[in-house]
């Protein structure tokens, strides 16, 4: 499998996901990134072309170091500084509250521990940062549902460790970040069965405001209190 995972199968996912549906739609969710930013699973660096100039940098993690003379141009071809970091999601080597956004593209399905990963997003995501994703996953459709749940052993092989059967939005919840808001669609050009579409945003949980928590002190008191005079 070596050959295939680090040759073969990269030029394979590189072709066929650069092609106009995927382009758009890498467009569609990265307008809105500024600041400095996060790329989880940057792959072959098919994202690069579609963030705004005005980035301030981008930090990339991967554990594998896919098709390294493509990546390096890639990177040369765009106007703000990129520094890749072979990683895992699992474990990033960054500190908190670092990045105005953290993206994922295609990426979750793959990751062995994702709510490890996504807690870790929100870790290092800036207390008004937003995680950005465009992943697939599980289909809503029951009978297909059924038959990503029957292939996703093959899948797992072919695909080197990607995952048809996963709940992308449960994932994100599981982790503690909060969903704002979740699309739900199929690709047009990619079959039906690694072709249902998650892609929304998320964010830290609010930490409670001092009159939360004064007030949560205030209750806990009073209920000691009561509890005292009961016995």
């Amino acid at each position: 499998m070596g050959f295939y995972h680090d040759q073969i199968f990269p030029r394979l996912m590189d072709w066929f996901m650069a092609g106009d549906e995927f382009r758009r739609l890498r467009s569609e969710l990265l307008a809105p990134v500024h600041g400095t930013v996060l790329e989880l699973g940057f792959g072959t660096g098919l994202n690069l072309s579609h963030y705004p100039p005005h980035i301030r940098r981008l930090h990339a993690v991967d554990p594998a170091a896919l098709l390294p003379k493509r990546v390096a141009h890639r990177i040369a071809s765009v106007p703000f500084p990129v520094h890749c970091d072979r990683k895992s999601a699992e474990a990033l080597p960054y500190p908190p509250h670092t990045f105005d956004f953290v993206v994922s593209t295609w990426t979750l399905c793959t990751i062995p521990n994702p709510i490890t990963a996504l807690r870790e997003v929100g870790r290092v995501l800036k207390p008004e940062g937003r995680f950005l994703f465009l992943e697939h996953g599980l289909s809503d459709n029951p009978s297909l549902a059924v038959w990503q749940q029957r292939l996703n052993p093959i899948q797992n092989i072919i695909g080197c460790g990607c995952n048809l059967n996963r709940r992308i939005d449960h994932l994100i919840e599981q982790s503690g970040l909060i969903l704002l808001h979740l699309d739900r669609f199929e690709m047009e050009t990619v079959p039906r069965i690694g072709g249902s579409l998650y892609r929304g945003t998320a964010a830290r949980p609010s930490p409670p405001s001092q009159s939360e928590t004064s007030e949560d002190s205030r209750s806990t008191e009073g209920n000691r209190a009561e509890g005292v005079g009961g016995n």
